[in-house]
Order: C-alpha cells, then structure tokens, then sequence
C-alpha cells in the first residue's frame, strides 16, 4: 500500500468537518493535560507511482498507569482506504506511526470515523468482525476494543435547507414541542465564562438522574482557555431558561462546514417546559447563522431495537430532527506491547460501561 508518515505541527492540521482532528480540540485535550501530536500522511495511489492521497492525523496520548499511555487517534484518521482493505491500512499505518511514538506506548487506538461495513446488517459477533477487517493482513493485528470512546452512531441534519423546511422535516410531535416551548416562554441565549457554574450544576443534575460518569468542571473549563484561531472552529455555550431560571444548556461547537452538538445538560425540574426541544433548535439557528451546513446531533444508539443500549432514549429524543443516520466503524487497537496492551484489554472489558471522551 505504501504509506508514508510525518510529524506536523499542531497548528497546520487540515480544516475538517471532524472537530476531533482539528487544531482546536487539540488545544482543548492539552488543556486538559494530555500531549497531542500532528502527523502528515500520504498514501500511494493503487497503480500508480506518482500519484498519492494526502491526508493528517492528530493523536492524544493517553496516560493509564505511570508507566504506560496509550496513542488515541479520536475519529481518525480521516482517509478512507477501499472497502476491504481497511485492515491492510491500519496495519502499514501502524507500524509506519510506531517508530515515532513514545516507547511508553503500549497500543494504538483509532476510533473509526469511517463507514461501518456492517451498515446495512445485523452486527457479527466481534470474532467475524475481526476475521473481516484482517484479511489480508500479515499478523492479523487489528483487535476491536472492548468500548467505544466516542458514539459510533449519529443523526446529521441537513441545514441546507430554509428554517420552515427544516422544521417541516421533524417528526410532527417534535416540531409541536418546539412550538410549545416558545408558547411557554422559554428562551434561549448565548452563556459565556460566567455562565460555566450553571451549566456544571446542570450538568451534574444530568448525571445524578442517569448514573453517568461525572467530569470535573476543569474538563469543560478547558473549552474557555482554548484559544481557537480558525474563524471556522470554535464553540457557543447555550443556555435555555424560563422566567429567568436555567433549565438546560449545551456546549454548541463548529469545524468547517459542521456544528455539533457535543455536551448537553439540563435539570431535572421544568422538564414539562419542552426546554430541550427549543435548546436544539436555537443550536440549528446559530449553526445556520454561522454558515453551517450540516448539524451533527452526536451520538444515539445504532437504532429503535436497541433498547439496552445507553443512548436509547436519546435515539427517541433525537430522531425526532429529521437527521440521517450515520454508523462508524467505532474503535480498533493495534498493540504495540502484546502482554500489557491485553491485560489493558481485559481490564476494560471487565469494567464494561460508555465512555466519551
């Protein structure tokens, strides 16, 4: 396949709709205290001894014990090799990136952005997963993680469109509670720095009523001290209220031609005010204002059956937007230390749970 790999500085990584490769959310996950690192990437065109394909690569380094770290590639990297060739792919890609991580390294981790294979059918059994994306391999190398780290399915609404076609493209119950909650009196602003203690109290209420695992406000105070240079990739903090008092909030981000949805809170009071409901459609109408085109609802189970799935009731909640459905290929792990990288592998299998980074 002959890849080639090079380091790159942070600040030149590409403009792309994936806010998880950008400049900016590296700056963010430094802020939070991990190393991030730029890699320039170019793939040789089948057949051809002069033409390649060029693409980035940002990967944050995880640390998980004094000793160890783990690289992690969040959606990425964004080239897309032929279908049934993925394997061979992060396979070279692997062993091309390997010389220049840390020895510490004990595996790599890519979270997919790319097209599940098994899109259109019912999931295999990880086994046949991995049978699948190895064929062809030289090691059979490619494991599939024991958890996902960023949602493999979301719903993409296309802001395309006029604000009337887009609410006419909503379920009628959806387009009725937004409705409903102007009728009531919500409103929805813009927050800044100050607003962050609300939002964390929110946010707080959020994950007591759902047992979800709680960051520390240092986490989302990372987003203020981020400086973002590209006009085109930054973040609003929205806050929608009634009668003054904070019902629900959202952190609001753009990258290129996307917005995305990415941290939502709200209280477990006034849920009857429809809060939520006017909450994403002001994210629409600021993700239009800022020249948008896609609106990316970030993160739903893969569909109606799975009912067991963590983010059930928001595939209920979000659907109801008219968006299209999207399923990745979620996480991979090529070990770089075999005994440790499976002990790691063990240990979060048996810890099982949905983590979001």
């Amino acid at each position: 396949m002959n890849i080639s790999v090079d380091r790159k500085p942070l600040r030149c990584l590409y403009n792309t709709p994936l806010l998880h490769q950008t400049y900016f959310w590296s700056q963010v996950k430094e802020n939070q205290g991990f190393e991030a690192q730029a890699y320039e990437l170019k793939v040789r065109a089948q057949g051809q001894l002069s033409a390649f394909y060029s693409d980035d690569m940002l990967i944050l380094l995880h640390p998980i014990s004094r000793d160890s770290q783990i690289a992690y590639v969040p959606y990425g990297p964004a080239l897309t090799p032929q279908s049934g060739l993925e394997g061979e792919f992060l396979e070279e890609l692997s062993e091309t990136v390997r010389p220049m991580l840390p020895k510490s390294c004990i595996m790599l981790r890519y979270d997919l952005p790319w097209k599940s294979p098994w899109e259109d059918e019912e999931m295999p059994e990880v086994q046949l997963q991995e049978i699948r994306i190895n064929y062809g391999t030289e090691n059979h190398s490619i494991r599939k993680a024991p958890s996902d780290m960023l949602p493999t399915s979301t719903m993409i609404v296309d802001l395309r469109n006029s604000e009337e076609e887009i609410l006419m493209s909503m379920k009628p119950k959806t387009r009725y509670n937004i409705r409903l909650a102007m009728r009531k009196g919500v409103q929805v602003r813009i927050g800044s720095y100050e607003d962050l203690d609300t939002f964390y109290r929110l946010y707080t209420d959020t994950c007591t009523r759902n047992g979800l695992n709680l960051h520390k406000q240092m986490f989302f105070e990372s987003m203020y001290r981020t400086n973002y240079e590209d006009p085109n990739t930054g973040f609003e903090l929205l806050i929608a209220t009634l009668d003054g008092i904070p019902l629900s909030a959202m952190f609001l981000t753009f990258s290129s031609k996307r917005a995305t949805y990415l941290y939502g809170a709200s209280s477990s009071q006034g849920r009857d005010s429809m809060s939520t409901y006017a909450l994403q459609w002001e994210a629409m109408r600021q993700a239009k204002k800022a020249g948008c085109t896609q609106y990316d609802l970030f993160g739903v189970a893969p569909s109606s059956d799975a009912v067991n799935h963590p983010m059930a009731g928001l595939y209920r909640f979000k659907q109801g937007f008219g968006g299209s459905m999207i399923h990745r290929m979620g996480c991979w792990d090529f070990y770089l230390k075999e005994d440790l990288a499976m002990q790691l592998a063990s240990s979060e299998a048996a810890d099982g749970g949905y983590h979001l980074n």
